[in-house]
């Protein structure tokens, strides 16, 4: 976790400047192991070569998506958007881009909407007129990305620890996948933007900038925003919280009815005379973790 506010006592505070990641709040033994585990802990800006350049300046794209492209298991997907309606403030998507775990495109086009754009939006989308004039259909694009995460299997059989279907990361993937007119199992969807342990304690959604800087250390979406960039900090995202420590929970899981309520209230008196590691040891979180996705 990010740690971006001020220490409660300025002797802790000069430990923590000397010894201290303020990425992950690991205390190390020296200032010289600090920087050798910032190395692994701290990411710098994704940068995908020539390729990424060029679709940048709308020159090419991978636009090729079938089921045999990757073998993963983990996509990730961002979408940009241009305004429709008679104001411009309906979101239509105009450019999708869609990766797999080690960061490599899999799917990036520019997006022909059901319905005129009449807001551009540059200053942010980068986008401009003639990009579009070889845009893939909405409807093409869609199928396209659908029945890769499906992998051949049907959505009605879709399931999280068996079969083919793909696990979808994004940040406000309800918003991406609406606009794509795209349906997609819940519980194969992991969305940074409604994790617990990514938000805030008001349960409140960080956006996308405030966790790539908290949780990865470096900034993104400075000027134009490239969806590409948004896919890499999710994915990323992604495989450091599914990387964390996780005491392994018996059935029923978490995510099960019965386990909306941590404590039974016939053992309140009980658990009032528990010291806090005892309450730990019987307690389980109300969400499912990502971690149990290793």
């Amino acid at each position: 976790m990010g740690f971006l506010g001020p220490l409660p006592k300025a002797e802790c505070e000069k430990i923590f400047k000397e010894r201290g990641c303020d990425i992950c709040l690991t205390f190390l033994a020296s200032r010289n192991a600090l920087r050798a585990h910032k190395e692994s802990c701290q990411f710098s800006r994704s940068n995908n070569g020539l390729l990424y350049r060029m679709t940048r300046l709308g020159l090419g794209f991978q636009d090729d998506l079938k089921i045999g492209n990757s073998q993963g298991r983990v996509v990730a997907l961002s979408c940009k958007m241009v305004g429709g309606g008679t104001d411009g403030s309906l979101d239509l998507c105009a450019r999708v881009c869609l990766i797999d775990e080690h960061e490599r495109i899999l799917f990036e086009s520019y997006v022909a909407p059901n319905i005129p754009i009449t807001n551009y939006r540059y200053e942010i989308s980068g986008i401009r007129p003639e990009y579009m004039r070889n845009a893939m259909p909405l409807k093409q694009v869609s199928r396209k990305i659908q029945d890769y995460l499906c992998n051949g299997e049907p959505i009605w059989q879709i399931r999280t620890r068996s079969g083919r279907a793909r696990i979808l990361v994004g940040h406000n993937l309800d918003h991406d996948l609406k606009c794509l007119e795209i349906e997609y199992p819940t519980i194969m969807i992991r969305d940074t933007a409604k994790y617990p342990p990514l938000m805030k304690t008001s349960k409140l959604s960080n956006s996308l900038k405030y966790l790539s800087k908290a949780y990865l250390g470096y900034e993104i979406q400075i000027g134009v925003q490239d969806p590409y960039d948004d896919c890499v900090a999710t994915m990323r995202l992604y495989m450091r919280m599914k990387s964390q420590v996780h005491k392994r929970e018996n059935y029923p899981l978490a995510t099960d009815p019965q386990n909306r309520n941590n404590f039974a209230s016939w053992r309140e008196n009980e658990l009032e005379k528990m010291m806090p590691p005892q309450l730990l040891e019987i307690s389980r979180s109300d969400y499912y973790c990502w971690c149990l996705d290793s």
